[in-house]
């Protein structure tokens, strides 16, 4: 019998992609747990039937236990993460995290970025960041792991091998110019993210203060200081591509900037690298799990160019916590997503 796998928050962009990736996984029964009181268990609490779909049940840690939930994806704001996790876990389900919850290793930097009190700090330090091209080792055995955001997704799968690698004049500074489509904003209405104020027009927000930042910073090893990250707003759906400027030492040219990658991701399912004079775009990475990186380099100047894109909702949130769900459930880790 397959296990079972739970859903909170499926009506948004990041919990309805998890059920489509989910409905065609071969080895999972998913289950949408519904939250919000009233909205989809009857006044009894019993389990029903979402039309022709998953079973749907009360996210309560007595329907988990009853209905022998193995792990549960939280696809839910911070603050509704913190308090519904630790039930979950009493519960005896694993839980992956697509909020920011669980991400930062401390409440005073949660407090510092998020502009919030911790509410579970001693989960905060359980939690097993799920970035499996650098935290495989960590991923299995969590109990709890929390999804990375999409932005320091596409920006640490680009800038980590470089630091690692030692190639980056770190003094220099590195500039990460990033782009997100609209759903990265999540489905509630607002006025920023309606038609009127997106269509045909490009905007920066949260400049020197984006959340995302400390989760690059934590995975790639730079200091703030040597970091400049800007997000800014693009008139599209989904998808995301950054732009990383840094100066290179120690490099003749493109082709071994390039190899830098290849040495680091030649075992990985989900990377894929374009040759110099070739860059990623978009619609390349819409609706897969895959994160694409192009390089350039004047080895002249010293000018080194890294662009990356994933799809916000899937490598960046949906199809990358099924990536960890599999390394947790001791399944393929491409299962369900390629």
């Amino acid at each position: 019998m397959d296990p079972r796998v739970g859903i909170v928050g499926y009506r948004g962009y990041s919990g309805a992609e998890l059920v489509r990736i989910l409905e065609r996984h071969a080895r999972v029964e998913p289950v949408l747990l519904e939250h919000r009181q009233g909205a989809a268990a009857d006044a009894e609490g019993q389990a029903i039937r979402n039309g022709k779909g998953p079973l749907c049940l009360p996210c309560t840690a007595e329907a988990v236990r009853a209905e022998r939930i193995a792990l549960v994806f939280l696809a839910t704001p911070p603050e509704v993460s913190m308090d519904l996790a630790p039930a979950m876990l009493g519960a005896g389900a694993r839980v992956v995290d697509l909020s920011g919850a669980f991400r930062l290793r401390t409440p005073e930097n949660y407090a510092a970025w998020y502009k919030a009190a911790h509410t579970q700090p001693e989960l905060l330090a359980e939690a097993a960041y799920g970035l499996p091209e650098f935290c495989r080792e960590s991923i299995p055995a969590a109990r709890l792991v929390a999804n990375p955001g999409c932005y320091p997704t596409a920006a640490n799968l680009a800038i980590r091998p470089l630091i690692d690698a030692g190639v980056v004049e770190r003094a220099a500074g590195i500039v990460c110019d990033a782009k997100s489509g609209v759903s990265g904003a999540g489905r509630k209405a607002t006025l920023k993210n309606s038609f009127c104020e997106v269509t045909e027009n490009f905007t920066a927000y949260s400049v020197l203060r984006h959340r995302h930042v400390p989760e690059v910073l934590q995975v790639s090893g730079l200091e703030e200081r040597e970091l400049s990250f800007t997000a800014h707003l693009l008139p599209v759906d989904r998808g995301i591509l950054e732009t990383i400027y840094f100066r290179a030492k120690g490099l003749a040219g493109a082709g071994e900037l390039l190899a830098v990658y290849e040495k680091r991701y030649a075992n990985e399912p989900f990377l894929r690298l374009y040759e110099p004079g070739h860059m990623p775009d978009l619609h390349g990475v819409a609706h897969t799990n895959f994160c694409d990186i192009g390089v350039a380099l004047d080895a002249r100047t010293g000018r080194g160019v890294v662009v990356s894109a994933i799809d916000n909702l899937v490598k960046g949130a949906a199809g990358q916590a099924v990536q960890n769900m599999n390394l947790m459930l001791g399944y393929p880790e491409t299962e369900g997503l390629l």
